[in-house]
């Protein structure tokens, strides 16, 4: 649905996709397959998570976020956690990190990397400042550590604390974390949880082909009330992940 400004308010649709570097639960690389699912979502705006850069050959070396863009008309935003010299000369750099697809136009954009342990995977926190209707929305997507609790607890500090008071904001991603855990109980009492306005909470969201756990999330912070939340089930094969929608009311 399209964005109405109000006395300063409006309504938008946002979506949180980790999207397997465009690999299905298939085996196959197919990222108009991700692009369809977006479309059809009807989302203003789109975190990603695992989303490759001509990284390597497993996504056929291609700038995906680009593609995606193109393929529906939005504009974008990147950040590189994993940030690799050229696989050859005068070739781009090899990246893979979170992006932000969106349907109106984006100001800025800025990418923190968060704390890491020795040997562990390069996390971040993607910021981007979009003009919603003469409203400037605060849009931030990270991916947290998937084998130390104790780097997803030290990153979702982190977190809060870089997105503070600033408002109005919203926060996306794979916390890798489910429900009830340190990071997530953390998250929640800075931000809103948007699974909190189903009766029965938080959905499974991993894996795709058999949801045992909820580790997607979209999470409103100061001046963002969400009044609808669920996933987009219509294409589950897309990615390993299943996409989270959620709808916000955001005040100027």
């Amino acid at each position: 649905m399209d964005s109405r400004l109000d006395s300063a308010e409006a309504t938008v649709d946002v979506l949180s996709f980790n999207i397997h570097h465009g690999e299905g639960t298939d085996g196959v690389l197919d990222l108009e397959r991700i692009a369809r699912v977006i479309r059809r979502s009807g989302a203003e705006i789109v975190g990603l998570q695992e989303v490759d850069r001509h990284f390597d050959g497993r996504s056929q070396w291609n700038d995906q976020v680009a593609e995606l863009a193109r393929s529906l008309g939005y504009h974008l935003a990147y950040g590189a956690n994993i940030d690799l010299e050229p696989a050859a000369p005068a070739a781009p750099r090899c990246q893979y990190g979170t992006a932000v697809l969106s349907r109106h136009p984006i100001t800025r954009a800025r990418n923190t990397h968060l704390f890491r342990s020795p040997g562990e995977e390069q996390r971040g926190l993607l910021h981007v400042e979009i003009d919603l209707g003469g409203i400037p929305l605060q849009v931030f997507v990270t991916h947290l550590e998937l084998f130390s609790e104790i780097d997803r607890i030290r990153q979702a500090e982190e977190v809060v604390e870089l997105i503070g008071e600033t408002g109005p904001a919203i926060l996306l991603g794979d916390f890798n974390a489910a429900s009830g855990t340190s990071e997530i109980t953390r998250l929640r009492a800075a931000f809103t949880d948007s699974w909190t306005v189903l009766d029965g909470g938080p959905v499974a969201t991993f894996p795709a082909d058999a949801p045992r756990d909820c580790i997607d999330y979209v999470f409103a912070g100061r001046g963002v009330t969400p009044v609808r939340v669920g996933l987009v089930t219509e294409e589950p094969v897309a990615s390993d992940h299943l996409p989270v929608l959620a709808r916000l009311v955001v005040s100027g």
